[in-house]
């Protein structure tokens, strides 16, 4: 039953977009994608750029994926197209619908790291990682001793800076050459290669189990890079980005100003080289204004030159065959751009000039008067432009003044101290290579190619800009707005869109990324939000070829999800780097935690096959980066240990900077350090600032938690737990959903400085539920007697006077941090240990490891041992015992396999009236509502929905948590009843037993695994109990074939009249009061939850309609015939009952129910093997004739063909009488005239006809209820004359019995009736033609208007449709657009043309066709009205008290005949229009599916209102509705 293989379903919808969706998949699972309910149907291809297996990855090749529909048949449900994941990487697919593109989105699969000789498996969630700055390792000889302190500590990977030549700047992210080894790394006498580095990492590897990643730097290269200054064209330079010429002019400007400042030539004007206070701040602000700005004319390189374009326009006013191009006279004048940027060299467009501006004539006044209009546009716009520099230069001086304010006032600024050359009043935004001159000089330089194209803009990053615009691109202001925070000593690279728009520079970052991808497992995207998309795709594509399991991790600053979510998705970053400085107090820590890994605490188990969720990605996440700030400074030396603690216990990767486990105290600077790291020495003393082992700050610590983390992301503690125990203590537990150990983190953290902060010494106390196996570790942070920090000239040393006093694996009476601890019970078996602390003092933690108490730990295993019947998930942690209930070492399966469909009707489904009878009831949640089946269906129901979701706080949970009460009903219910009944009930039992003594907190998902395995058997055993179709379908003919096991089912009281003693295979059972055997046969209930018990339960017309779809499609064809012989024993008058009320209180008030039961008895006969023995069948009749009071069964027994030709005999004589009991006893509406029944067959036409305007005698049968609206006693519609359904019906069964009478298999050639006191005799082949050849002549709407055969033609109102009846009292009603001739089409196709069928099922579906169901009327007409409701009454005459039931709301069951009809005629129309029918269909059909999944009662409503809107007033399953849909599927 259980596959392990674990699937995920990807469902597609019509134009759904998921570029910004992350989908997360791991290596060796598989992908489905399916088509969600817009797509069914229809011709939908997959494309994919994920390779063919031993293919490599090539993004721009996509290939098209093959459907597989496993059962061949009926719809779309299962049809599926799949990839088998064996590839990391990003992975794009997209839809095509047709020929058009429909949706899309990408894949993220994650790699799989190895280490270790054995190249065994590191998972994701156990990496540990610690950044080292490459510079500070120092020559390489000594890289082993320095990155021995990591491998000691427990780390498992290594992250480096960049191992580059650096810059000028010596900044780690500044490079000078990517393709060259940082020569600081070699000696003299030895030059160390990148064969050195890569022989390294793979000893670290193999020996120390310990990977390594690097950085990879994309955007902006040293700006002392020499290759930069070979290729130009590789940066932003004026010649490649002219727009940046302003910008550049004010750039030098602010430089000379800065320059001129440092040499003091502004301190009488208020600025000196040492700027101290806001007089300072608005002195710069003043002269910026008043002094650069006037003298820059920056907007000059945005005007149009007046004079120049004013003479243009004169001569061409002037010109003798001036021609003007005609222009759009939307168009106005505007400025053009100078390409070039060079002062007053835009330009405007002449021939929107020419068109604007219009002489009146040609003489020279009206000429200048012209130029004059223009010259006065020309300058309207220069000043706009002048306005909107104006603007920038606004933005401009407040972005340099916040500069200036952080860099030398802020408090948490840099300080930089006086202006000077090497510290400028701001950073320069663009490089400058020659020898300063005149400012006129300079500029002049902008507009030549060979020095301009040096002059080359800086990078940096802009806060708050879209990540996904380049911000140095045209359209960009940033750099004339002074916008970019500016690094210096970096050139900003320009790609262009592809390596063609910059050949070497993609060519030498390529060779770049392959280097990298050679040496390093992984590598870190630096400035990876401000990377262009398209390079950072390209350069990974590149490191995949050679590294296919490349571990990519990136920070992202966008501040959003859905904007981290394209990167991620984009370039398949394995993890996010997430910081724990970010964290403003320890309730955000352990949030954090709780956000970024695991699932909650006693999870539900997730099927191995199951939609594909949005998800989160997956975190690495850090204590410190080497970006941050450093904590000992932000919060307090105390503070390393518990927050390490917290971030290690969360469910995803951890890491940390070298530097914070020896508590350096300050930021370790990626520009300014070039003092090496500290080697690893085991004797070396706390005084000695060049070496570290365990006595060095928290690495002892350190050391235990990475060894913990690993052992818990190995071992599958994927549960997460968070508890904020008060203000500074945070609790995190891991729990392993199948050992159920759990290991909890209690740290107490130190965001302030315990020496001079005050911290409580009274600790809460904490319970613990389970048993305290030991301690793994307790640790304090504590001050040691040695001399004080200071900070050492050769050695990146930590602070030597604090430390950590760790003790591990140590029993709970041994802790020095726990005081006492109590044990508690609560409820019989769950241990609650109740932990009083003396020392956690802040910057301590403690970790306990804490099973089940061992009586709830075997419970769990024996519970896991019985569940691996059902799936291999419960192998790991199960137990095997001899010693459990006997009933538990039978199969599930083999007690299941014994129970009968009507069993499975009890065990499953009964709603609460079905329940009611039996003296039970629906289980009610709490605060919640009741369960919808007294069954495992009312269950399962609800835990679909919070299964996916978790859902663990859900009342339902709650309940299961607080008692017994669910559990014990569940069981308790089943053996009350008997036989295999009782069995399931007792195994359920048994398994409940062992599920009481667990922790209350697992009840919930144990319960479900329970249910889960014995409700997938049950579902099972119905379907082997079905018809091949049923057991050979689609998912979706599966799931609708159990509305058989629901809606069909014996109750403790016999609804069917008791059939003939003499009829074989009828079941019988033991009354359980008079202990007397009776007769059990099966009912088919009309509907839940309003039909179903007591003398309601059972309708004629009902019952037949949904036959044939709901028991002979399925195979039950036993039951089928025990419905319709207990039917045939009730025939009156001629007719079926419509209510069957058991028989004794039938009413006989409904014109077609016998002609359903008729073809119901001919479907029967021709789809059961030796069908037609029926006819022969004993019918013990109730009442033999009309008169006759109710025989009891046997009395007088007849064979099902008298019973048949009794019905056709009757309706040709002609049938009146006056229902029995007739008045308010027996209908509280209907008027006197009302119980009058008449119905009989009109000579001439063959159509049988009845009804009058009092009563209903089809299907659409609303009486009037209301006194206020005057409609009570009225029918909405009578339908009475010859009603279209009823005439096809009758077709069908006189065509059937001519041609059974033909072969002598039916004894009867034709009827005899009395006319004029004379025997006559019609013959069903006479009777046949008459219908044949008067029902097109009749029924028909023609499309020529001067048809002689219309009697009413005034009445028209759409042609090209059939009427709804023929002859009815009120002739409008005749022609009426509604659904029911769909009916006559599928059961007497004959009597239509094909072309005139097909016509009017389009005027149907466009006109009646809802989501789910047909409108019931035209909604032209103007009594239509498609919301139904019941309990309205007003003076609406048409709507209240639902009057207008059938005139409107969209019924389920007619659409199954529409789409049959359409699928009939289509074929006749020709392959083409069968294939768009097919897709129809499928598609209507998919939302019926979709409906059948998502509803409670696992069942399709009898009706919705108009656009398929929820009816509260509708059953929510109704058997016609299920049976007719099966029948479509079924013709499919």
């Amino acid at each position: 039953m259980g596959h392990s293989k674990q699937i995920r379903i990807l469902l597609l919808n019509e134009m759904e977009k998921l570029e910004k969706t992350l989908f997360r998949l791991e290596q060796g699972y598989e992908l489905q994608f399916r088509l969600g309910p817009t797509l069914q149907g229809k011709a939908v291809t997959v494309y994919t750029n994920y390779p063919f297996p031993g293919e490599t990855f090539n993004r721009e090749k996509f290939r098209s994926l093959d459907w597989e529909n496993p059962t061949e048949r009926e719809d779309d449900s299962d049809k599926y197209c799949k990839l088998n994941l064996q590839q990391s990487g990003s992975f794009q697919y997209y839809f095509l619908q047709g020929n058009e593109k429909s949706g899309g989105g990408y894949i993220v699969v994650d790699p799989i790291l190895r280490v270790g000789a054995d190249n065994h498996v590191l998972p994701l969630d156990c990496v540990t990682l610690q950044t080292f700055l490459a510079k500070c390792l120092g020559p390489f000889d000594e890289w082993e001793s320095r990155l021995r302190v990591a491998k000691e500590s427990g780390y498992n990977m290594i992250h480096f800076t960049p191992l580059q030549t650096l810059g000028l700047s010596r900044s780690c992210y500044s490079l000078a050459n990517q393709l060259e080894l940082n020569p600081d790394f070699s000696r003299p006498n030895r030059k160390c290669t990148w064969n050195d580095v890569g022989q390294l990492v793979e000893k670290l590897k193999k020996e120390w189990n310990v990977t390594c990643i690097t950085d990879v730097v994309y955007n902006h290269t040293a700006a002392n890079s020499k290759w930069i200054q070979e290729h130009p064209e590789c940066a932003y330079n004026l010649v490649n980005s002219p727009h940046l010429k302003p910008a550049w002019v004010l750039d030098r400007a602010l430089w000379r100003f800065s320059c001129d400042v440092a040499e003091g030539k502004y301190k009488e004007k208020g600025i000196p080289a040492l700027i101290e206070n806001d007089h300072h701040m608005n002195s710069i602000r003043k002269i910026i204004w008043e002094d650069i700005f006037p003298k820059l004319k920056l907007w000059e390189f945005f005007q149009v030159d007046v004079n120049k374009a004013v003479e243009q326009f004169r001569r061409l006013l002037t010109q003798e065959n001036r021609r003007v191009t005609k222009s759009d006279p939307n168009q106005h004048l505007t400025i053009i751009q100078d390409p070039e940027y060079r002062r007053f060299g835009c330009t405007v467009d002449m021939n929107i000039a020419l068109t604007t501006f219009i002489p009146h004539d040609n003489g020279p006044a009206a000429i200048e008067e012209c130029c004059s209009w223009f010259r006065k546009r020309i300058e309207e716009l220069n000043s706009e432009k002048h306005r909107l520099i104006n603007y920038h230069q606004e933005q401009a001086v407040n972005c340099l003044l916040g500069n200036v304010f952080y860099e030398r006032l802020a408090g948490h600024g840099p300080k930089l101290g006086p202006v000077t050359r090497k510290h400028p009043l701001v950073t320069r935004y663009f490089t400058f290579p020659f020898e300063e001159t005149d400012f006129s000089m300079e500029e002049s330089m902008i507009h030549l190619p060979n020095k301009a194209c040096f002059l080359m803009a800086h990078n940096g990053w802009v806060m708050g800009d879209d990540p996904l615009r380049n911000f140095a691109e045209p359209g960009s202001e940033v750099y004339l707005r002074r916008e970019l925070i500016c690094w210096g000593d970096s050139v900003k690279l320009r790609y262009g869109n592809k390596p063609e728009d910059c050949p070497y520079l993609w060519a030498h970052m390529k060779k770049y990324t392959e280097i990298t991808a050679t040496y390093f497992q992984g590598v870190r995207l630096d400035n990876c939000h401000s990377t262009p998309l398209h390079v950072a795709e390209y350069m990974l594509d590149a490191a995949r070829n050679l590294q296919p399991n490349l571990y990519v991790v990136a920070e992202l600053f966008t501040g959003s999800e859905d904007l981290d979510n394209v990167f991620v998705t984009r370039l398949g970053i394995s993890s996010l780097i997430r910081e724990a400085m970010s964290a403003y107090n320890s309730h955000e820590e352990g949030r954090l935690v709780y956000r970024y890994g695991g699932e909650p605490v006693g999870s539900f188990v997730q099927p191995c096959l199951r939609p594909l969720m949005p998800a989160i990605a997956h975190a690495l996440f850090m204590d410190i980066t080497h970006d941050n700030e450093c904590p000992i400074v932000h919060r307090s030396a105390y503070d390393a240990l518990p927050s390490t603690t917290i971030v290690s216990m969360a469910c995803c990767a951890s890491g940390s900077t070298r530097g914070y486990d020896e508590l350096v105290p300050h930021q370790i600077s990626v520009v300014s350090e070039e003092r090496f790291y500290t080697k690893w020495n085991p004797e070396a003393l706390p005084s000695n600032t060049g070496e570290v082992n365990f006595q060095s700050g928290i690495i002892a610590a350190r050391c235990a938690i990475n060894k913990l983390h690993q052992e818990l992301g190995a071992k599958g503690f994927i549960q997460v737990y968070v508890d904020q125990v008060d203000e500074d203590i945070v609790a995190v537990t891991r729990h392993s959903p199948s050992i159920h150990q759990s290991v909890v983190a209690v740290s107490r953290t130190a965001f302030r400085n315990p020496k001079t902060s005050f911290y409580s010494k009274e600790v809460p106390q904490m319970c613990i539920p389970g048993k305290i196996e030991e301690v793994v570790l307790e640790a304090r942070t504590i001050e040691r007697n040695t001399k004080p920090y200071r900070k050492d000239e050769n050695s990146i040393n930590g602070m030597p006077d604090i430390t950590v006093e760790i003790r591990e694996h140590i029993q709970l009476n041994e802790s020095k941090i726990v005081k006492q601890a109590g044990v508690a019970t609560k409820g019989p078996n769950e241990y609650i240990q109740e932990i009083e602390f003396e020392n956690l003092s802040p910057g301590s933690v403690i970790i306990f490891r804490v099973s089940l108490d061992p009586h709830a730990q075997v419970a769990v295993g024996i519970l896991r041992n019985h569940l691996t019947q059902f799936s291999p998930h419960f192998k790991s942690g199960s137990l095997a015992v001899d010693n459990s209930d006997p009933i538990l070492k039978i199969p599930f399966a083999s007690i299941a396999s014994r129970l009968t469909l009507a069993e499975l009707n009890q065990i499953l489904y009964r709603c609460e009236s079905e329940e009611k009878e039996d003296g039970g009831g629906c289980y009610d949640i709490p605060n919640w509502s009741a369960l919808k089946y007294a069954g495992l269906q009312g269950l399962m129901s609800v835990l679909a929905e919070i299964r996916p979701k978790n859902d663990l706080g859900h009342p339902f949970c709650n309940n299961l948590r607080s008692g017994d009460w669910m559990i014990d009903y569940v069981s308790n219910r089943l053996i009350s009843r008997s036989g295999t009944i009782a069995e399931v009930g007792k195994w359920l039992q048994a398994m409940f037993f062992y599920l009481k003594q667990i922790p209350r907190y697992l009840i919930p998902c144990y319960f479900d695994a329970i249910l889960v395995g014995a409700y997938t058997t049950l579902l099972d055993t119905a379907w082997k109990q079905m018809s091949s179709f049923v057991q050979n379908g689609s998912t979706f003919v599966k799931h609708l074939s159990l509305g058989s096991v629901q809606l069909c089912g014996e109750g403790k009281f016999p609804s069917l009249p008791i059939l003939s003693p003499a009829l074989m295979d009828v079941p019988y059972r033991l009354n359980e009061i008079t202990k007397e055997k009776e007769q059990c046969c099966a009912s088919l209930a009309a509907g839940l939850p309003h039909f179903s018990s007591g003398i309601f339960r059972c309708w004629g017309r009902d019952t037949f309609i949904a036959l044939r779809g709901i028991l002979l499609i399925t195979g039950r064809y036993v039951e089928a015939r025990n419905i319709i012989l207990a039917f045939a024993g009730t025939l009156r008058h001629g007719l079926i009952p419509n209510l069957l009320g058991e028989g004794t209180y039938a009413r006989y008030n409904c014109r077609d129910a016998v002609w359903w039961w008729l073809q119901c008895i001919q479907d029967y006969c021709k789809m059961v093997p030796n069908g037609l023995d029926i006819l022969k069948c004993p019918v013990s009749r109730m009442y033999p004739t009309d008169d006759s009071a109710p025989l009891p069964a046997g009395t007088l027994d007849q064979p099902l063909f008298e019973v048949i030709q009794e019905a056709m005999q009757k309706h040709m004589q002609g049938i009146q009488f006056r229902e029995r009991n007739a008045g308010p006893q027996i209908d509280r509406n209907m008027k006197d005239e009302g119980f009058n029944i008449t119905a009989g067959v009109d000579e001439e036409t063959g159509f049988v006809y009845g009804g009058n305007r009092f009563n209903c005698g089809t299907w659409m049968d609303k009486m009037g209820e209301s006194d206020r609206a005057r409609n009570r006693g009225i029918p909405a519609t009578p339908r009475d004359g010859s009603a279209v359904e009823i005439v096809g019906l009758s077709k069908s069964a006189v065509r059937w019995l001519l041609e059974l009478s033909k072969k002598n298999i039916f004894p009867y050639h034709e009827v005899t009736v009395k006319r004029h006191g004379k025997a006559v005799k019609v013959s069903y082949d006479e009777w046949n033609r008459k219908i044949q050849d008067n029902f097109e002549k009749l029924f028909y709407v023609s499309e020529d208007p001067s048809d002689l055969n219309e009697k009413h033609p005034n009445l028209v109102h759409k042609r090209g449709i059939y009427k709804d009846s023929y002859g009815a009292s009120s002739p409008w009603c005749d022609y009426q657009l509604r659904p029911n001739f769909t009916i006559a089409m599928v059961v007497a196709p004959e009597l239509f043309t094909t072309e005139k069928a097909w016509k009017a099922l389009e005027i149907a579906e466009k006109k009646l066709l809802g989501p789910l169901g047909m409108k019931t009327l035209d909604p032209d007409d103007m009594v239509y009205c498609g919301i139904y409701d019941n309990a309205l009454d007003n003076d609406n005459y048409n709507l209240a008290k639902g009057f207008n039931y059938h005139q409107g709301p969209e019924w389920l069951w007619p659409i199954g005949y529409f789409l049959r009809a359409k699928l009939y005629f289509s074929r006749l129309m020709g392959p083409e229009t069968t294939a768009k029918t097919i897709v129809l269909v499928k598609n209507v059909l998919s939302r019926h599916y979709v409906h059948l999944e998502r509803s409670p009662w696992k069942g399709l409503p009898e009706l919705t209102n108009e656009n398929a809107q929820y009816c509260p007033f509708s059953c929510e399953t109704q058997a016609w509705s299920i049976g007719t849909i099966l029948e479509t599927l079924y013709d499919l």
